[in-house]
This record gives C-alpha cells, sequence and structure tokens, in this order.
C-alpha cells in the first residue's frame, strides 16, 4: 500500500465558506448539459454544472431544485437526484463546497433564463473546456460514473 504524501495545502480555513449544490443532468444519450456563466458574473465565459447557491436554513436537494426551476424552467424531485461527488476547493474571497447530483430524470425542456448558453456534451468531451477550478475535477468523477 502506498503511503499518502503530506498536503502543501493549508487546511486552516479563515474565509468563509459557501455551499453550493450542482448537477448533471444526463439525458437519454449520456451526455450531460453544462451552461456558460454569463457576462457580468464572477469566471464569465466559464462552464460549470447548472446549480446555485445553498440559502441559510435549506438543503442542498431544496437549493437545487430551486435553481433548476430558476435557471432553466425544469422540475426536479428529490428522489431523482443522486450524490456522484463533491468539491472543497479554496478561491481567494472564500472557500466552496459544492456536492454534485447525478439527475436522469426531470419535467420539461432545460432553456436558459438567465442569458447563460447551454451545452450538451459526454464526459470525456469536456476535458478541453474552460471551467472553475472547482468543476474541473468533477468531470473525471463524473466519467467514473457514467
Amino acid at each position: 500500500m502506498q503511503e499518502c504524501p503530506d498536503s502543501p495545502v493549508d487546511l486552516d480555513c479563515t474565509q468563509p465558506i459557501l455551499w453550493v449544490a450542482a448537477v448533471a443532468l444526463v439525458d437519454v444519450d449520456g451526455r450531460v448539459l453544462l451552461a456558460q456563466r454569463p457576462e457580468g458574473k464572477s469566471m464569465a465565459g466559464l462552464w460549470e454544472f447548472p446549480g446555485g447557491k445553498v440559502e441559510p436554513g435549506e438543503l442542498p436537494e431544496a437549493a437545487l431544485i430551486r435553481e433548476l426551476r430558476e435557471e432553466l424552467g425544469i422540475n426536479v424531485g428529490v428522489g431523482c437526484l443522486t450524490a456522484c461527488s463533491f468539491a472543497s476547493h479554496t478561491y481567494e474571497n472564500f472557500h466552496l463546497f459544492m456536492p454534485l447530483y447525478l439527475c436522469r430524470r426531470w419535467q420539461g425542456v432545460p432553456r436558459a433564463r438567465e442569458g447563460q448558453a447551454l451545452k450538451w456534451l459526454r464526459p470525456g468531451e469536456m476535458k478541453n473546456l474552460a471551467m472553475p477550478p472547482a468543476d474541473g475535477p468533477l468531470v473525471a468523477a463524473l466519467r467514473d460514473r457514467l
């Protein structure tokens, strides 16, 4: 068995922790929906998994259901969400904790309702896509699950 090397990462977090829930919507062809962050938002132009901030007192699943209705106009039941992976990443002004769920069933057709571009891709097609640092490592976990 190999030993785990010491990590150079500082594990003391003095920044606020931001909880965000994200989803890999998977269509019948095994493609995953990605959204491009629109102009005017931080990290504009980068591609990410749909989702959004978890409000105080809100469960990640509830936040995701709310965000998908607001951003994409689709309805998702909590029973259609399966935990897949998570990201824990320190940005300059906050630390992001983001569970990623898989979802293969929803009601409605996903449509960009907030000016974002949308694209359906297979996980293998995502490797060269410009993504936020927290989202990129999730692609490998997703590829392993699909």
